[in-house]
Parts: C-alpha cells; sequence; structure tokens
C-alpha cells in the first residue's frame, strides 16, 4: 500500500529526502556558503502553488519540480549570475502519495544537475494544497550583474528563443482537441517548452567572455515577452520599438490570430530579454545562432510600440494590463 505524507512524518520525509540534497550542506540550521571575493550574491525566491500555477491535469510531480527549479534558475540568469544552490520549502497535504512528493524532487534535482547546481536545504510543513517555495542562490561580479535599469537609447533588443510556445502547450494539455492539424513532434515539443522549460543559462557565459566590461540590461519572460520589456522601459525611463515577435513556426501555423497574443502576453516562456549596443547584440546572435534575434530599439519616451513590419496593422501599443496579474478577476485557476 502507498504511504502517504500524514503516515510517514516529519522526520522519515526529511530523512526521505536528503539523497535529493548535497550530503556537505545539510546538518546544521542553516546553509554556508563562500562566493569568491569580488562577487556578489544574488537570491531569488519563487513560489509555485497547486491550482495556481501547476495542477495535475496538465503537470506531472517530476515537471512541478523540474518547472520550479526552472523558474527560480531563469531568475538567476535574468541577473547574469551563476548558481551556487537552492533551498526547498514544501508545504504538503497529508494525503499526498511519498511517492509523487519524491518524484517532485527528481525533478527538481535533475533540473538543477542539468545546470551544474543542487538543493542545499529547506523546510516542510503540513498544508492545504501542495506549495512549493524555492530560494535560488548565485553569484555574479559586480561590472556583469545585469539589471533592469540601465537600457540606453539607441540599445538593441535581443530576445532568446521563441516566445508564445508554452502558452500553445498549456492549450494542449488543458484541450487535447486543439491543435489537431499539428504533427504528433509538434505537439509533444509545444508541451514540453510548457512543462521542461529551459532557462538561459548559457546566455551570462558568453557575455562575460565576449563583453567583459558591457553594461546589459535585462530580465527574463516569465512573465510574458511584453511585461518584460515593458518592465525594463519602466525602470529605465525609456520607450521601445518592435517590428518583429519570436513565434513557434508551428504555432503561427495553427493559430495565427492567437500566436500574437500569447507571444506577448502567454508567460512562462524563460527566455531571457536583453539590451545592449547594436554591434555586441548581433555579435551575440551569431554566438547563439537560431536561438537569439534582435526585435527592436530603446527609443525616447515612455511607450512599447509593436510595429508590424508589413505595414498591414496599426501600431500597437503594449500594456501590462494584458498579461496574467494575481488577485485579477480574470484570473483562471491555472495561471501562465
Amino acid at each position: 500500500m502507498s504511504e502517504t505524507v500524514a503516515e510517514l512524518g516529519e522526520q522519515a520525509i526529511l530523512q526521505r529526502l536528503q539523497p535529493y540534497c548535497s550530503r556537505d550542506k545539510l546538518g546544521d540550521d542553516a546553509a554556508v556558503l563562500e562566493p569568491q571575493p569580488g562577487f556578489l550574491l544574488v537570491i531569488s525566491t519563487d513560489m509555485l502553488v497547486d491550482g495556481v500555477h501547476f495542477s495535475d491535469r496538465t503537470t506531472s510531480p517530476f515537471d512541478i519540480g523540474w518547472r520550479t527549479a526552472a523558474a527560480n534558475l531563469s531568475d538567476l540568469a535574468a541577473m547574469g549570475a551563476t548558481p551556487l544552490g537552492l533551498t526547498v520549502s514544501l508545504g504538503l497535504p497529508p494525503a499526498l502519495l511519498v511517492a509523487q512528493l519524491e518524484q517532485i524532487y527528481q525533478g527538481i534535482r535533475d533540473c538543477l544537475q542539468h545546470y551544474g547546481t543542487t538543493i542545499i536545504g529547506g523546510d516542510i510543513c503540513r498544508s492545504d494544497c501542495l506549495t512549493l517555495s524555492m530560494t535560488a542562490l548565485g553569484q555574479v561580479s559586480p561590472q556583469q550583474q545585469i539589471r533592469r535599469t540601465t537600457a540606453q537609447l539607441g540599445d538593441a533588443i535581443l530576445v532568446t528563443g521563441a516566445h508564445g510556445g508554452s502558452r500553445a502547450g498549456l492549450e494542449i494539455l488543458l484541450k487535447p482537441e486543439w491543435g489537431q492539424s499539428l504533427s504528433e513532434a509538434e505537439r509533444t515539443a509545444l508541451c514540453r517548452i510548457h512543462q521542461r522549460p529551459q532557462p538561459r543559462l548559457d546566455v551570462s557565459p558568453l557575455l562575460r567572455q565576449h563583453y567583459p566590461e558591457l553594461c546589459v540590461t535585462g530580465m527574463d519572460s516569465s512573465d510574458g515577452l511584453a511585461d518584460a520589456i515593458l518592465q525594463i522601459c519602466r525602470a529605465s525611463g525609456v520607450g521601445a520599438i518592435l517590428d518583429r515577435i519570436p513565434i513557434p513556426t508551428c504555432l503561427q501555423t495553427i493559430a495565427p490570430e492567437q500566436a500574437l497574443d500569447w507571444a506577448l502576453y502567454g508567460g512562462e516562456d524563460f527566455e531571457l530579454v536583453l539590451c545592449l549596443p547594436a554591434n555586441a547584440a548581433e555579435a551575440m546572435v551569431n554566438s547563439l545562432g537560431d536561438s537569439a534575434q534582435i526585435i527592436g530599439q530603446i527609443v525616447r519616451g515612455s511607450d512599447v510600440q509593436f510595429v508590424d513590419p508589413r505595414g498591414i496593422e496599426a501600431p500597437r501599443t503594449l500594456s501590462l494590463s494584458q498579461g496574467f496579474q494575481h488577485f485579477e478577476t480574470s484570473t483562471t485557476d491555472e495561471s501562465p
């Protein structure tokens, strides 16, 4: 018979989860880390709640763990930081099966191992719904940190990856009848984008290698591409003109009317939006290949507009209100 977390008890649960963590960091009241001299310690916390960020309709326990870890690693990537370790706090329903809990931790561990880091501590408590709160710790040198406040007039806006794929994957998972004209490989790829995002920790090493002194502005696009650009512009006191939006080819084919909105506001693509001088942006695109492109430019003012390069549609002013916001009356049970 399958055990539940209530039957196992707190201490036995902690013992069961220890093999998934870094052995030399556990046992005291806090983890102790030693960043290199001259480096900043970067700390980010993110929380995922059952029924708000995921559900068993769309996300397996393994993928819950992976997505939680990926979201936190993406925050470090957005700061230009290298991960040092992560702590995990869990709110556990008593009826949760221990096997499901271990699958969540397997997802966390596998994601972290893929990016060369590990779990270094955490906490558990009883909860009415499954909740995961993770704190990521990373390090970055002061001159190489990425902030939102330093975008300059004339900077190119570089975006990694395509956008809208995670929202399309969620649509397939919620409504299997949607997108039937897609190939099975395309449907699987879109679902994979939603369930197992890949944080862009590959970008900052390239920046450090080729432009160690360059001031780069940016953040990740976990809350949507439009949100990221608007937040950067607001923090830097500038505006932006966009003339292209990177969208998966299959999504443009199957849902041309929805594709642009999903790319701008769908969220959870976990890519990076960077503002940097045009020559450096072009060099980064050459280094990253198909996984990056320049989509616009920083300009005077405060508006962010998308200008149709075909000249068919009128310029579109982007707005924060169109993306997902917690506590809005329109919020769905499973948010992007």
